[in-house]
């Protein structure tokens, strides 16, 4: 408040002095040496040829900021030449804060500031000042602009926009790395005075770090500070103005620094022997047991590599590692067995993967640990003493014939006996048995290698002492083949010979084929059956690769004389017994032109040299097909018109009742019955029975004995009477087909009497008054 106040008073001296004052006419050389000073000529006061300095142009005038005083603070004084101070001048301001911030003294020209200013919010204002006259109210002097300037004072500390900050360094970084720049922002006018000069310093966070006093970049100020000793620093900043003296207003900030990490720490076992303990029955692949080194470090500089080291058990076990615990985790690379070894020992070495070339000289970046592992022993299954089993048996082997064996162990401390059974899966496994105790298998059927050439199946063997530890084996049995099948020609052949074919020409290669076995696995032979060695007219030629080729042995062949040859070809196999069979191969005569090529080989090219061409062939064959079809047409025609003829009979009920009456037509109707049955001895065995009608009973046939072929027909007919008189089912031969299909349609179905009985006297007719008014007379007589 008292250097407000000292500065108050020392720019009121500078105004009342007539500093800042419009000055009064002064010799010409006087005015050359004013710059700051205007001439304002007045036109019709005074004469043209005298000159007169006015004095009525301001620059600037200054007043204080934050100014306390109990009075407006006094600004300036504004003056005009013709002012002569006797009243009649009127001094008049407007412009920037005019009456509201600035006041001026009408009849003195004396300017004050009725407010408090701030520079900071408004740092000068622009005003216009006009001298007038009182009583004419005309301007003395033209408006002059001027300026207010707001003079600073040191009323802003430095403050940190930014802030507070956070920033992170590399551990063990050497003295002077780069950490931060900070940077504070005073308020004051930076163009006068110290207010806005800052200076820089540390109040907290040294010796660890420093700051430096103008720029505001912090540094490290110690060597190798270490992350595993501390990670986190806070630093207190200062930012003072007026150059940091005494008086100057300061602020503060605080920045957090972070000691990054680097691989400056090689991983460390926390103790150099590890013990474990693992079952003979763990699994190939398990997790058995897990180590850890320790690394201090942070992130990627903390991963840890381990291995093996060669050695003893280095073979059986694996170790990797657990990225998210960084543990060692020992796996299982091959089974245990308690039987055979008990302990195993090896070392383990863990290293960094990400190294820092810049720590090599601390030391070896890896660390080693011995890992002892104990085999407990476990009740385990029995061991069969093969993977696979592999077997072969020929097929059509008797049933019950042993074709191989299997053998399981118990191999713990207290040996268990061993039963074996098969794995029932499909019905294929039911082909074979074994033996529950000696493990030996045998056929259970009959095997046939075109069918199965091969059977895959599973024997379990178990423990008698606990039969819920089993073990399983796969048990192959290939089945031989047995050669029970000739070979054959492959495929069938359309074999052809021309015409002007020479001797010694191939006109066929053939190829055989066998069922037992691939064609790779045998060896065929081909030759001519003994009929056909002594014809000249083709023969064959083994290649003995299990081809062979048909060759010709005449000069020329005509087809007018034989069209088709059948030559008979044996084939034979190599396996035991020798298979073979006898194939024919049909050979057609061709006509070919001179090099060779089949030009046609059909039934037309036969009767070309007699002179008929292709067209009469055809007209010729085409008039025979009319002819087939008029016969046809014909015939068909015939067949229509009879059968119309039977249905008008058969449909008029005259003609019915005609036939009725008639009782046979004897040997003249031989539509009703064949005549020639008679004739014919044999026929006598045959039991037929009638189409007609459905016997309750049919008695079975009874055994007569065959008649002499010169029999006399009188006495056949007269001793099948006798028989067919005592059978009531049996009607006689002459009514036979006479009665077989009458009455169809009538209401009184069949007439016949066949199903009569053997006397008048032991049948019913009241059934005929039953039939209505047609057969009343009927009814009559025989009621």
């Amino acid at each position: 408040m008292l250097t407000r106040n000292c500065l108050s008073l020392l720019l009121w001296v500078l105004f009342d002095g007539g500093l800042l004052t419009p000055l009064h006419s002064q010799p010409q050389e006087i005015l050359e040496a004013e710059p700051r000073e205007n001439v304002v000529p007045l036109p019709g006061r005074r004469s043209s040829a005298q000159r007169v300095k006015r004095g009525w142009v301001w620059n600037q005038f200054f007043v204080l900021e934050e100014y306390m005083g109990s009075e407006p603070q006094y600004v300036g004084k504004l003056h005009s030449d013709l002012d002569k101070g006797v009243g009649t001048v009127k001094y008049t301001l407007s412009g920037d804060g005019a009456g509201t911030v600035f006041t001026i003294d009408e009849t003195t020209g004396d300017i004050h500031a009725i407010r408090s200013l701030d520079r900071e919010e408004k740092p000068f204002y622009t005003l216009r000042a006009q001298a007038v006259d009182v009583d004419t109210k005309k301007p003395l002097e033209p408006e002059s602009e001027f300026i207010i300037k707001v003079q600073d004072i040191n009323d802003n500390e430095p403050r940190f926009l930014d802030g507070p900050y956070v920033a992170s360094v590399p551990e063990m970084s050497p003295v002077g790395a780069y950490v931060l720049q900070v940077k504070a922002t005073d308020a004051d006018d930076p163009t006068y005075g110290n207010s806005a000069r800052v200076v820089y310093s540390i109040l907290q966070g040294q010796p660890y770090f420093s700051i430096d006093p103008k720029t505001g970049v912090i540094r490290t100020a110690l060597p190798n500070m270490d992350r595993e000793v501390k990670e986190q620093y806070q630093v207190l900043i200062q930012a003072k103005d007026m150059g940091g003296q005494l008086g100057g207003l300061a602020g503060t900030t605080t920045v957090n620094i972070t000691l990054t990490d680097v691989n400056d720490n090689p991983p460390r076992f926390p103790k150099s022997i590890f013990h474990l303990k693992v079952p003979e029955s763990s699994h190939v692949g398990s997790a058995i047991g897990r180590i850890r080194a320790v690394d201090p470090d942070f992130g990627k500089n903390a991963e840890i590599e381990y291995n093996i080291v060669p050695g003893d058990g280095g073979n059986l076990f694996d170790i990797t590692t657990d990225e998210n615990t960084q543990e060692g985790v020992i796996k299982l690379k091959k089974p245990l067995d308690f039987e055979t070894k008990k302990a195993y020992t090896f070392k383990v070495e863990a290293s960094n993967l990400h190294l820092d070339h810049r720590f090599h000289s601390v030391g070896p970046f890896k660390d080693t640990a011995t890992v002892k592992i104990n085999v407990l022993d476990m009740d385990e299954p029995p061991v069969f003493s093969k993977p696979v089993y592999t077997m072969e048996v020929y097929e059509d082997t008797p049933v019950g014939t042993i074709i191989g064996a299997v053998t399981a162990q118990d191999l713990d401390a207290g040996s268990s006996s061993v039963r074996y059974f098969i794995d029932w899966k499909n019905d294929v496994d039911s082909y074979f048995t074994i033996d529950a105790t000696e493990g030996t298998i045998a056929t259970n059927e009959l095997l046939d290698r075109e069918n199965t050439a091969q059977y895959n199946f599973s024997i379990i063997a178990s423990k008698v002492s606990n039969p819920l530890l089993a073990s399983k084996v796969n048990v192959i049995i290939n089945v031989l083949d047995v050669n029970e099948f000739p070979p054959e020609i492959s495929v069938p052949y359309e074999t052809s010979v021309c015409e002007n074919a020479k001797p010694g020409q191939v006109i066929q290669i053939i190829t055989a084929a066998d069922k037992d076995l691939s064609p790779a696995g045998q060896r065929f032979s081909f030759k001519l059956s003994s009929e056909a060695s002594n014809k000249p007219n083709f023969t064959v030629h083994d290649y003995r690769n299990n081809t062979a080729g048909i060759e010709t042995r005449r000069n020329g062949y005509s087809r007018r004389q034989q069209e088709l040859y059948f030559l008979p070809i044996v084939i034979e196999d190599s396996s035991y017994p020798v298979q073979s069979s006898t194939n024919t191969l049909t050979i057609r005569v061709c006509r070919c032109d001179s090099d060779g090529t089949i030009q046609s080989c059909n039934v037309e090219a036969i009767f070309l040299p007699v002179g008929l061409s292709t067209g009469a062939l055809i007209a010729i064959l085409l008039c025979i097909v009319i002819l087939l079809v008029i016969v046809v047409l014909y015939v068909a025609l015939r067949r229509q018109k009879k059968k119309d003829t039977l249905m008008t009979s058969k449909e008029d009920i005259r003609d019915n009742v005609i036939h009725y009456d008639d009782e046979g037509g004897g040997e003249e109707d031989t539509q009703a019955f064949d005549i020639g049955a008679l004739r014919n001895p044999k026929v006598i065995e045959d039991n037929k029975i009638r189409r007609d009608i459905k016997p309750d009973t049919l008695r079975f046939p009874r055994h007569r004995p065959p008649a002499e072929d010169n029999t006399d027909i009188r006495d056949f007919i007269n001793q099948r009477l006798k028989e067919n008189d005592a059978d009531p089912s049996a009607p006689p031969y002459d009514s036979l087909a006479t009665y077989a299909y009458e009455g169809n349609g009538s209401v009184a179905e069949s007439l016949s009497s066949i199903d009569s009985l053997t006397t008048e006297a032991d049948q019913d007719y009241d059934y005929l008054s039953d039939w209505g008014p047609r057969f009343k007379i009927l009814a009559d007589m025989f009621g």
